[in-house]
């Protein structure tokens, strides 16, 4: 793997972090202004800003993927040949 490769993997795991930790931090936010705002909450901006957040991770898999399938094609694999780990 090139060097550009690995620097992409090592950032595009950053980015996967970051996301995973937007969202853990966004729902803390959630309950705690929901529990003090109550009826005043505005759950729809909040429920926006979570698929917001969703559909970062998502693209950061499919990045993930398709920067996978490349390295396996620049080393002359078959990437639909390739087993991978189902998630549980």
């Amino acid at each position: 793997m090139t060097t550009a490769e690995s620097e992409a993997r090592k950032a595009l795991a950053r980015l996967r972090r970051a996301l995973e930790k937007t969202g853990r931090e966004l729902r803390a936010l959630s309950r705690a202004l929901r529990h003090v705002e109550d009826a005043d909450f505005p759950v729809e901006g909040y429920a926006g800003a979570e698929e917001q957040v969703q559909a970062l991770l998502r693209f950061a898999d499919e990045e993930g993927q398709r920067l996978q399938d490349k390295v396996l094609q620049g080393g002359g694999l078959e990437p639909g040949r390739i087993r991978r780990p189902s998630t549980r």
